[in-house]
């Protein structure tokens, strides 16, 4: 190590809790810590020059779930297990609303709407039968029906002649949501050092060594909050999934108002700046899509294109004007893992393209694993 003895001494000698991942989770998790030990010195170590998996990436959705993905969940978990999913995913939004506020966020509550395709009839005519289950089931977090029937307002093509709306949903700006968690983590003293990935890391039983790129250091405590990059750290539960995403350049008299899933949320769109942005498309290839390597392919990006032209705008010319991808952590299970691997290194991963939803309370659970 290079460093000047004003460097290590500032920033990684006698650290008590480092955290790996500056996303939603890490940020969140290193807040609880400060709030449970005030004068811990707390370091977060990100990969990327910006939160280099989801956190900056995602659509900005501000959702717990079509009633289709609901369904879908019912087939692989209990009732009990669904509703909990709900539930934290509900108030883990109402958490970080809370947190920073809406405004910093630009969170707007147009609703969420769940689109059916021609050729999704039975899909359709399964959720329009079970709608009444699913409210009665969700009743006790809502206190009232979060499911509704609406006709085809959008003017969408080739879907479904309506729609199924849920009030509760919303959307935020993902940029300054982070920025504004970033603001908060900082201004709090926690210190955060970019560009640096861990490589490995070994409980030592009094603290733990953690290598990286750079340096190598000791932390009393661990706690890694990398969700779609956990499987490098050893955590082999969760698989990563890269989702692909694009935005058109701005759209005079955009009608187009709230978040859209379609095809059991492999399929979302949104309004932003009188633009249309949209994602998915990774169960095309689900394959190929289990990678921590960011970038698009030929397969999804005309797929997504496609949907443009045939369903969203079909009567409206658009641009695009970027296209990016993000990673997500998933596996077997919709519940993230949060436990201590070791005595003194604690994880919580596996969000399941939830983190808006749930990284807050992920976070704040991950601290909260050091007694």
């Amino acid at each position: 190590m290079n460093f000047s003895y004003w460097e290590y001494k500032t920033w990684l000698s006698n650290v008590d809790f480092t955290i790996v991942g500056s996303g939603i989770v890490g940020l969140n998790c290193a807040l609880q810590l400060k709030n449970k030990f005030p004068q811990a010195k707390i370091l977060i170590l990100e990969r990327g020059i910006l939160p280099n998996g989801a956190s900056t990436k995602n659509a900005g959705f501000a959702c717990f779930g079509s009633i289709s993905e609901i369904l879908d969940d019912l087939n692989t978990h209990s009732e009990e297990e669904v509703i909990q999913l709900v539930d934290k995913r509900y108030n883990g939004l109402q958490l970080l609303r809370q947190h920073l506020g809406d405004q910093s966020m630009k969170y707007l509550q147009h609703g969420g709407y769940e689109l059916f395709t021609t050729n999704d009839n039975i899909l359709y005519e399964e959720c329009l039968l079970k709608r009444k289950n699913i409210n009665k089931l969700l009743l006790p977090i809502f206190k009232e029906d979060v499911y509704h029937i609406k006709e085809n307002i959008f003017n969408f093509k080739n879907i479904q002649p309506q729609y199924i709306y849920n009030s509760f949903e919303g959307q935020i700006d993902t940029g300054k949501t982070i920025e504004a968690l970033l603001d908060k983590v900082l201004s709090s003293g926690i210190k955060i050092l970019n560009n640096c990935t861990v490589k490995s890391f070994c409980d030592c039983t009094s603290s733990v060594k953690i290598e990286t790129d750079h340096f190598t250091f000791s932390s009393n405590k661990l706690f890694i909050a990398t969700n779609g990059f956990a499987s490098q750290l050893g955590i082999q539960q969760v698989t990563p999934a890269r989702a692909q995403v694009l935005i058109t350049k701005p759209i005079d008299n955009l009608h187009i108002k709230g978040t859209f899933h379609l095809e059991k949320g492999y399929y979302y769109f949104r309004n932003i700046d009188n633009r249309i942005l949209l994602g998915g498309g990774r169960n095309l290839d689900f394959k190929t899509e289990e990678t921590t390597v960011l970038g698009q392919t030929q397969l999804i990006q005309q797929k997504l294109e496609e949907m443009l032209h045939k369903t969203i705008l079909p009567s409206t010319s658009f641009t695009i004007d970027q296209r990016w991808s993000g990673i997500m952590g998933t596996g077997n299970q919709k519940k993230p893992i949060l436990k201590a691997k070791t005595n003194n290194v604690f994880c919580g991963v596996r969000l399941g393209g939830m983190g808006v939803a749930i990284g807050s309370i992920v976070g704040k659970e991950l601290a909260d694993l050091l007694n």
